[in-house]
């Protein structure tokens, strides 16, 4: 049997269905493109304005947002200068207060060990000496009166309060 024109029957058949799907192929890219091509015409239409817009947009405002930058810069430099040199004042006002306060702490300690000495140096040279003085007037006293032989005065006549020999 002779199966060639079989096996050529068969082979030009599936050349056809080939071919036809090579042209349906052909005719799904012709769409597809046509559509893309479509499409593509309609995002110039409408992007590219809006690019072109927002382009224009970032060359105007490049230099100002530089400056603006520039000048964030700068300040952010000055503030940090000035609070350092705030830092640096508040710790010297804070360190010469403190030398102030030891100053004045001592100062009054001071005063107040001069006040005790000079109240203890009164105490010595000028009350001790006026009870011892006043002590020996009214011994005296006391025995002037019983030696000449007049009236006892009474104690309470002969006594000084102490608030009054501070006087």
């Amino acid at each position: 049997m002779d199966y060639l024109p079989i096996f050529v029957g068969v082979t030009a058949a599936a050349v056809v269905i080939q071919a036809g799907i090579l042209v349906a192929l052909f005719v799904a890219v012709r769409k597809s493109t046509s559509r893309m091509e479509a499409l593509a015409t309609e995002v110039k239409a409408k992007v590219l304005p809006t690019a072109d817009t927002a382009q224009a947009m970032l060359l105007d405002l490049r230099p100002k947002i530089d400056t603006i930058a520039a000048n964030v810069t700068e300040s952010t430099t000055v503030v940090r200068g000035q609070i350092e040199r705030l830092d640096a004042t508040l710790s010297d006002i804070v360190d010469r207060t403190r030398l102030q306060v030891i100053r004045a702490d001592e100062l009054l300690n001071r005063t107040m060990d001069r006040i005790e000495d000079t109240s203890e140096i009164v105490h010595r040279t000028v009350v001790s000496p006026v009870r011892q003085l006043s002590g020996l007037i009214q011994g005296l006293t006391v025995g002037l009166e019983f030696l000449l032989g007049g009236k006892r005065r009474s104690r309470q006549d002969v006594t000084v309060p102490q608030d009054e020999m501070f006087i």
